[in-house]
């Protein structure tokens, strides 16, 4: 059974500024976008082009890793400024503030500083940890803070899921013995449920999927697999998975009653085929490897083939096998897909446009927009490409 979204997700509206032979896609409310696939519905995007692509509008907004999401006109990130990381709302047209609000104090690492987490938009509200463990959740339209709460397991290089909204629960790995995976009231951030006793929260967002009738979330932890029932969080699935320095960061993807899982360092990625077993679930191993080490890349999946920049290369593998089907030099960059495109960001900075295929990949459209670090995905809505480097966000026009 494919995976499929629960929540609410606006639309975007027909601009009519919008040129003729482009379509608008739906708005970006959360990482990975509307389906928490890394697949975008936009069409008739630029794809290919002579010289160098127009910038749109850019701006320094201090340091941070978090994507950048899109919902009725306006681009949420994070940044720093002032010692704190802080939220923006800007105009996604012009790039010019809306408002700014802080989260918390400025985190620092030697991997980058700023917020890691990506804001969640939903229904005039938006959600976002920061790096420290404060989680706020604040209104859209003035930027008023609604509620927040305080998480004190920071993992080594701080807390990097982002908030997961389903229905009328915020769910948000914490890390801890005594509930890993938490799931608050959305509008009040009341606690609702908890699960999960891995102490050591990991890197990944929480990752919701539908499999036989039931609804479930699961949780990449530090050291483990988790999977819990969404509506009252009771677990259904523990499975270890230990990484060296604990970085379990990718987002699992769950296709075909089939579940994916990849770390960097030595550990590698798998298959599991997942199994009811009375009020359980089970993971059966399909195939295991190193094929794909994603430190914290998360692969697309399409008609059957995986393609991700990972620790060594950028790479197509074929889902149900294992099997390697091309690779290229490169690594750490993003990949997002669109209208059968792959659209790549090297952490170099290097956009690069190529058809999504098993028999390799040749861009059709290249161009340098960033330098420096890139490692956080781009978003495309109505004919724009967001990206960013980890001090500096740029609006690329790609309309077709």
């Amino acid at each position: 059974m494919k995976h499929v979204r629960w929540s609410k997700v606006s639309t975007a509206v027909l601009a009519g500024s919008m040129l003729v032979g482009s379509s608008l896609g739906a708005d970006w409310p959360n990482w990975r976008g509307p389906n928490y696939d890394g697949h975008s519905s936009e069409k008739g995007f630029k794809t290919s082009w002579d010289g160098d692509l127009k910038t749109i509008w850019s701006r320094d907004i201090g340091a941070g890793y978090s994507g950048i999401t899109l919902v009725e006109g306006r681009a949420y990130t994070c940044g720093s400024a002032g010692g704190k990381q802080v939220l923006l709302c800007l105009d996604a047209t012009t790039g010019k503030p809306i408002w700014e609000r802080p989260i918390e104090q400025e985190y620092q690492d030697s991997m980058g500083s700023g917020t890691r987490g990506t804001p969640t938009v939903d229904d005039g509200h938006v959600y976002v940890m920061g790096a420290r463990g404060t989680l706020t959740c604040f209104d859209t339209g003035e930027g008023s803070q609604v509620w927040s709460r305080k998480y004190d397991h920071v993992p080594q290089w701080g807390y990097s899921g982002s908030v997961l909204i389903q229905g009328k629960l915020a769910i948000v790995v914490t890390g801890g013995t005594d509930g890993a995976l938490r799931a608050l009231d959305k509008r009040t951030g009341k606690e609702v449920w908890k699960c999960g006793k891995d102490g050591d929260s990991g890197y990944s967002t929480p990752y919701p999927f539908e499999f036989q009738g039931g609804k479930y979330v699961c949780s990449f932890f530090g050291n483990s697999v988790v999977i819990a029932e969404l509506s009252n969080g009771r677990e259904v699935l523990n499975m270890p998975w230990v990484t060296d320095w604990k970085v379990n960061a990718a987002t699992p993807i769950f296709h075909d009653g089939h579940l994916f899982l990849s770390s960097g360092y030595k550990t590698g990625c798998g298959l599991y085929k997942i199994l009811k077993t009375g009020d359980k679930l089970e993971a059966r191993e399909v195939w295991r490897s190193k094929v794909l080490m994603n430190k914290f890349q998360t692969p697309v999946l399409h008609e059957g083939k995986l393609y991700s920049f990972d620790q060594k290369a950028f790479k197509c593998v074929d889902f149900m096998t294992g099997k390697e089907e091309w690779k290229r030099r490169g690594k750490h960059g993003t990949v997002l897909f669109a209208d059968g495109r792959l659209i790549a960001l090297t952490a170099e900075g290097r956009l690069q446009i190529a058809k999504a295929s098993p028999s390799g990949f040749e861009p059709t459209g290249e161009a340098n927009i960033l330098d420096d670090r890139c490692w956080t995905v781009p978003t495309l809505c109505d004919g724009r490409l967001y990206a960013r480097n980890l001090e500096r966000i740029v609006c690329i026009d790609l309309r077709g």
